[in-house]
């Protein structure tokens, strides 16, 4: 039968393995979790262990996370341990490299993620790390209330992560886990009482005894907790409380945040981190098909949402009202009769996989026909799901414009109306200076917007600018800053820069994201993958409209419209960007340099007929001085792991030194004080030297006793003594005999006016503690060989030793603030 605490300690457990269930959708194969809960199961049963030794709570949890460490070192470094298991300077180097590469696979993948080495080692060591505080707080320290702190955060960090991809099933799990436990340890409390409520013909109605404790009708309270979580949780899932994060751009699901009707709103996001995720992705994954009736699908980007609100910190789209998708969606907003159009039917299909809220399509789109529950966003024409509805499955048709603007009618086009200027070419107070000074030097030549929107694709796309997913993405004002002075990046940074520049020249700017038009099949469908992700600048021109413009090299197609122009060049090359041939798949990844990182070589971004031992990093310079940062941390992880080891022996050490102390016969000061003090008589009296020796034999058999449980009353008699430590010790035969000598040879020195040699010896000593071991069962014999129970002693030493040396500073400190002060009282005088 499982005992309370053992009872406590699986549903510990259970709890945890359910709570890392909501990792899951973070990274595939699921098959970490396997792994994840065999080595929880594995700590459980240490900490059950110990707490039946018992060990001290602290050295429970040592034993635990030691073990924990030891299943770690043999998954992930038996190659660097001693023997396979045991860690050492090497392995925690290893250590530190998978969580280094942990984490930056982390930052440049996209969810699911691949379970690389490192990001196994973070699922399974945060889930370890996260079941012995859950263990700790529940088991060894016996509230499991506190303990739903870490689950909590557990499920957070993978809900936050998983941009909203979290399913309401797996916070349905986490709670039903942590709803059991505490049940289990209400259970364990209620146990312990017994059973005190009654029921019908029980206690209640005044029945006593033997009836009120049967439980013959009674409702238990677990029953009511069992009723009472059950409806909490459902609360929790009905009102919709199950914590998540928006929907990601490109990959993550997200409800439409429109109701019935004509209302609603477009909520902002952020698509950085998603675009760069799916750039980075090590393998290209298929998201859309599509076949399109269109002769030139140079132009076929799908497009998701634009951003056309710079707050500085990031770009990200306004909140608009959502309408009900109209039928035939109106006329694209500043188009007009003279740009010459043509119409373009495309039919889309969505992989299952792909789940996000915003619906990809050419633009702009005319007509929608799609199945499900879709508004329509009128500024930014796009398409998004309401009610939890996304793009997963979905099969679409979507008819669109090709518009087909000349260079002389974008030359031409008339001022933008004030609002949509005002509203599209504002930048925030914190946009540097040096943004405007750089376009106007770039676009000093042009006489037109035109002119210098195609200026400054030129410039970006002139060679001077790297492209590069590996760079550290971002919006904002700090990120184009940095963008322009390193003048590495990717489409982000290109796309971003470009529309804040157009802003600070007047131009209306604004970002789209969505995908390039993907690789050509065989069946005369395009293919387009996680690689695909883009994004690119739209500039309005008054009888135009938006119109796309392309400044990111190696990506997609640059726009007839702007090579059509004889504006000069601003960095001296008289030939634009070459178009990019349709049928060829666009480049993926960073542009090859001579030196190919560690992660650009995973990616499969590196020519491995490339570089030479040349073309290694000079050593020094910033990353080595963080590997050496690094090399220092493990030192001290492992010098701590070292001390840890050394406290853990603290006991057993202290405990050897002194019983070599007072059995060696020789002077032993604590001896002689307590005898000094017992006794109240002078060392230089005969015989007090030999009585002092006496004494310290005897306490060596006091706290041997105590090692093995039986703890010491310093008001019994040396014979009152001896027949507990007889009876309690089941001492026989030699052993017993020793033990009343040392009884009569500490009365002796304690009492006779001339106290002799001592009868009781250290062989005596020796053979007490023989019986004892002899008598006790294994468990005794383990407790009192590592943590002696009398061991406690050297901590009442350390703490005297504070309080008197506190006191004396104490003291010290008093009288020099009274010398600092007779002074001050004369002078006042």
């Amino acid at each position: 039968m499982m005992s309370g605490r053992g009872r406590i300690a699986a549903f510990a457990a259970l709890a945890t393995i359910l709570t890392s269930f909501a990792l899951t959708p973070l990274a595939t194969p699921s098959s970490w979790v396997v792994q994840a809960m065999a080595l929880v199961l594995l700590q459980t049963g240490v900490g059950a262990a110990a707490r039946r030794v018992p060990l001290a709570r602290p050295l429970t949890i040592a034993a635990q996370g030691i073990v924990s460490l030891l299943a770690l070192t043999l998954i992930f470094v038996h190659d660097q341990a001693v023997l396979g298991v045991f860690p050492g300077p090497p392995a925690f180097t290893e250590f530190g490299r998978l969580l280094t590469a942990g984490v930056q696979d982390v930052g440049q993948f996209a969810i699911p993620a691949p379970v690389t080495d490192g990001i196994r080692l973070l699922l399974v060591g945060g889930v370890l790390v996260i079941g012995l505080v859950v263990d700790a707080l529940a088991v060894t320290y016996g509230s499991a209330a506190p303990a739903g702190l870490p689950l909590l955060a557990l499920y957070s960090v993978a809900a936050g992560l998983s941009g909203g991809a979290s399913k309401w099933w797996l916070f349905l799990l986490a709670g039903v886990g942590y709803l059991l436990l505490l049940l289990a340890e209400g259970r364990d409390r209620l146990s312990r009482w017994g059973r005190i409520f009654g029921g019908p013909g029980g206690a209640a109605r005044g029945g006593g005894g033997p009836a009120a404790l049967s439980g013959g009708g009674t409702v238990a309270p677990v029953r009511t907790g069992h009723r009472i979580g059950a409806v909490a949780l459902g609360v929790a899932l009905l009102a919709g409380l199950v914590p998540g994060l928006g929907g990601g751009l490109l990959q993550a699901t997200g409800a439409g945040q429109g109701g019935g009707g004509g209302g609603g709103t477009i909520a902002a996001v952020n698509p950085v981190v998603a675009l760069q995720d799916n750039l980075n992705q090590p393998q290209d994954r298929e998201v859309l098909r599509y076949r399109t009736n269109s002769q030139s699908t140079g132009d076929m980007y799908l497009r998701i949402v634009s951003l056309d609100r710079f707050t500085g910190d990031k770009w990200e789209p306004s909140q608009r009202a959502l309408t009900d998708v109209p039928k035939v969606l109106p006329v694209p907003q500043g188009l007009g009769p003279q740009t010459a159009t043509s119409l373009t039917e495309t039919s889309i299909v969505a992989d299952r996989g792909y789940v996000q809220m915003w619906l990809p399509m050419p633009y702009p789109a005319q007509q929608v026909h799609v199945d499900g529950r879709w508004r329509y966003e009128p500024e930014g024409r796009t398409i998004i799901g309401d009610r939890g509805q996304n793009t997963s499955g979905a099969s679409y048709q979507v008819t669109s414009l090709r518009l087909q603007p000349t260079a002389q009618q974008l030359a031409a086009a008339p001022p933008a109306p004030a609002q949509l200027r005002a509203e599209y070419t504002k930048v925030p107070d914190s946009l540097p200076e040096e943004v405007n000074r750089t376009a106007l030097d770039i676009t000093k030549d042009a006489t037109n917007d035109y002119e210098r929107a195609v200026a400054l694709q030129r410039w970006f796309t002139s060679g001077a600018f790297t492209y590069d997913t590996s760079v550290r993405s971002g919006t904002g004002v700090q990120a184009i800053t940095r963008f322009l002075k390193n003048k590495e990046g990717f489409c982000i940074h290109f796309a971003f820069t470009m529309a804040a520049m157009s802003r600070t020249l007047g131009i209306p700017a604004r970002v789209a994201v969505g995908f390039t038009p993907g690789t050509p099949q065989s069946d005369g469908t395009y293919t387009v993958g996680l690689k695909d992700a883009h994004a690119w600048p739209e500039l309005y021109f008054e009888g135009i409209g938006w119109t796309r413009f392309e400044p990111t090299p190696t990506r997609g197609t640059t726009p007839d419209y702007t090579a059509q122009t004889t504006a000069p060049d601003p960095a001296g090359v008289t030939t634009d960007t070459p178009q990019q041939d349709p049928t060829v798949a666009p480049e993926h990844g960073p542009t090859a340099t001579p030196t190919c990182a560690a992660k650009d070589i995973q990616l499969g971004n590196c020519d491995p007929l490339a570089g030479s031992a040349d073309s290694a990093p000079p050593a020094g310079g910033f990353w080595q001085n963080i590997r050496d940062l690094l090399g220092t941390v493990w030192f001290w992880v492992v010098s701590l792991l070292v001390l840890l080891v050394l406290v853990l022996f603290v006991p057993l050490l202290w405990r050897r030194r002194v019983r070599a102390r007072r059995l060696s016969g020789r002077h032993d000061p604590a001896a002689e004080e307590a005898w000094l003090r017992l006794t109240g008589r002078d060392l230089a009296e005969p015989g007090a030297r030999e009585g002092a020796r006496t004494l310290a034999v005897w306490q060596e058999l006091v706290d041997t006793a105590w090692d093995y449980g039986l703890r010491p009353n310093e008001s019994e008699t040396p014979r009152a003594v001896v027949a507990r430590l007889v009876g309690g010790g089941g001492l026989e035969g030699p052993s017993q005999d020793a033990a009343r000598r040392l009884g009569d040879a500490v009365e002796q020195a304690l009492f006779s006016p001339r106290p002799t040699a001592a009868l009781g010896s250290a062989a005596d000593v020796l053979l007490v503690a023989d019986g004892l071991r002899r008598s006790a069962d294994g468990t005794a014999r383990l407790r009192a060989l590592l943590l002696p129970r009398s061991s406690v002693r050297l901590l009442w030493r350390i703490s005297e030793v504070w309080t008197d040396w506190s006191t004396r500073a104490s003291d010290r400190l008093r009288s020099t603030g009274d010398l600092m002060r007779r002074p001050l009282r004369r002078g006042a005088s």
